[in-house]
């Protein structure tokens, strides 16, 4: 797990998780686990109805061949690292599985919807520095003592380039009104006539409702205090929004849609 290769969680087999952080108020890991978790608990369910036994992973050759295009295609200038998974037991199915629905749903979410609440106002993240600092004994640097608010608007992005920037971060921002959330469907029980997958999407769902509970409860747990900083701004860019059906959209700062939309 990249949390254990970063050096932020240690193995724990005493923890719902298997994992224990090294920095207990950290949201994006905390929050993230519990993600993780479900999405791990919901492919599990379905792998396990749909490939009881493991010859039927290797026997499924769109599978097969399904693997063979991630490794050999979309990631060939990686396809010969000893790391790759063979694709030849349902544990290796379902931990592949998980990883990439964790990409393209929450890890995206987490990089990505809270651009323009973190940076719409563009002097407390700027995209571009136009000056080095300057040295000890230097005019710019009695300048930069003298009016140091002066020399920071010199320095970073240019009035045009800040309305630009910004622009584009709010639309990147921004959730669509058809917006979908993991563990949503439009199609409601059509997707599959198969009872066992349709409870077991239902449980991610509900799921996903009650980490939602638990992410508001800790943003107002006076404890914690980087779930909102000095500037008081809650984190909520791993909550899931599974209970909202409203179909609004828009600069939410939270929300998993089901997939990375551009």
């Amino acid at each position: 797990m990249m949390l254990m290769f970063r050096g932020i969680a240690v193995p724990d087999s005493g923890t719902p998780h298997g994992v224990r952080l090294v920095i207990e108020d950290y949201p994006y890991a905390v929050d993230g686990l519990e993600i993780w978790s479900a999405i791990e608990t919901w492919v599990r369910d379905y792998c396990s109805f749909y490939y009881p036994t493991e010859d039927l992973i290797l026997g499924d050759s769109e599978l097969q061949s399904w693997w063979a295009e991630i490794r050999d295609e979309g990631h060939g200038d990686k396809k010969h690292e000893p790391w790759w998974p063979e694709m030849k037991t349902r544990e290796e199915l379902i931990q592949s599985c998980t990883t990439i629905i964790w990409v393209a749903s929450a890890f995206h979410a987490a990089i990505n919807f809270g651009q323009y609440p973190y940076a719409g106002y563009l002097p407390n993240r700027p995209t571009v520095s136009r000056m080095f600092m300057p040295e000890l004994g230097t005019p710019e640097y009695t300048e930069l003592e003298r009016e140091p608010e002066k020399v920071f608007l010199k320095t970073i992005t240019a009035q045009l380039q800040t309305l630009l920037g910004v622009s584009l971060i709010e639309i990147l921002s921004r959730h669509s009104s058809d917006e979908i959330y993991l563990g949503q469907r439009e199609d409601s029980e059509d997707w599959t006539k198969d009872d066992e997958p349709r409870e077991a999407f239902k449980r991610f769902g509900e799921r996903l409702v009650e980490i939602e509970k638990m992410i508001v409860k800790r943003n107002d747990d006076s404890r914690w205090r980087n779930r909102r900083g000095p500037v008081n701004v809650p984190y909520t860019l791993l909550y899931p929004n599974t209970s909202d059906y409203t179909r609004v959209g828009g600069l939410s700062g939270k929300g998993i849609p089901n997939s990375v939309s551009m």
